[in-house]
């Protein structure tokens, strides 16, 4: 075919970023996925190589689990109340992590998916970075200062989130100033979402790239009802705000699934099964000699159109 101009695409694993921006620098490879961070500054001034960009279009969060009581345990789980995930949401300093883990290359979460899927709705705000008032709410619903929950932390980078073990730890001190002891838990990546799947987890970081351009593969996906055996991490099964996504799924009516898809968001910021963090800007580093690469919108690699100057 005619959008074909390369000969041979081979694709190598490699799992540690450092080790995939050595070989890209020394010409193994002519491009590459997820540069840490702190790489995107040396990389963008390579001058053998080029660094295009774009706002991404994926979600990191904090997924609640706010099942009765969490699998495995005969505890009540704090996180089940309603109070007490407003508290853990509202002494998250989200501004830190993103300086920290996304170093400027994230822009702020406030709502369940990015300002660039339509039916975003602008109106929504975060409530406001507060500790005291954190503290007040636990106390209203009586939980204990020194009370336990577990944190799980994703053992692998993604575009939504670089560093997941550096995010668990500011987290886990930002809980600590109101009093909650979160003890951070990993897995390998199959083990976790097996097991938060199966409903083991507390608080965990997870997050998504969108698949396609549809709100209800955020709004269904993610925190429906139907995906509570799925990547519905919260186990969070609210009816008002079901019949809200169902209905938006049945008609085909744009205008229609807007104002039932901004009911829907309001529905869920104010229930909180979870707190949004990031929508993180993907970078892919590439040697100057490819041409015509476009970043795919759905964490997609294309090579149609792509060639590589020799």
């Amino acid at each position: 075919p005619e959008d074909v101009k390369i000969d041979n695409l081979i694709f190598a694993i490699s799992t540690d970023a450092s080790v995939r921006m050595q070989k890209l620098k020394k010409n193994e490879c002519q491009v590459t996925l997820f540069p840490r961070p702190a790489d995107i500054e040396p990389l963008k001034a390579d001058k053998n190589l080029q660094m295009p960009q774009q706002a991404g279009f994926n979600l990191g969060y904090i997924a609640y689990n706010v099942m009765d009581k969490i699998k495995g345990s005969n505890e009540p789980n704090p996180m089940a109340r309603l109070q007490v995930r407003q508290a853990l949401d509202m002494a998250v300093d989200k501004k830190k992590i993103i300086e920290s883990v996304y170093q400027g290359a994230g822009q702020l979460a406030v709502n369940a998916m990015p300002p660039t899927q339509w039916s975003y709705d602008t109106s929504i705000k975060d409530a406001p970075y507060d500790p005291e008032k954190a503290k007040q709410l636990l106390k209203e619903a009586g939980i204990k200062e020194g009370t336990e929950i577990t944190l799980w932390a994703m053992p692998v980078q993604r575009p939504y989130n670089p560093n997941a073990k550096l995010m668990a730890e500011m987290l886990q001190s930002d809980w600590a100033k109101i009093g909650i002891k979160a003890k951070i838990v990993s897995y390998e990546w199959g083990e976790y979402i097996k097991r938060s799947k199966g409903g083991e987890q507390g608080a965990m970081l997870i997050g998504w790239s969108g698949d396609n351009g549809d709100p209800d593969n955020w709004l269904g996906t993610l925190y429906g009802c139907d995906a509570v055996d799925g990547n519905n991490f919260s186990k969070w099964c609210y009816k008002p705000y079901d019949d809200l996504i169902k209905q938006a799924k049945a008609t085909s009516d744009q205008a229609k699934r807007t104002e039932l898809y901004q009911k829907a968001q309001h529905i869920l910021k104010e229930q909180v099964p979870i707190t949004p963090i990031a929508h993180s800007t993907v970078y892919q580093p590439m040697s100057a000699k490819v041409k015509d690469f476009k970043i795919s919108p759905f964490g997609l690699n294309s090579f149609y159109g792509v060639s590589v100057d020799k």
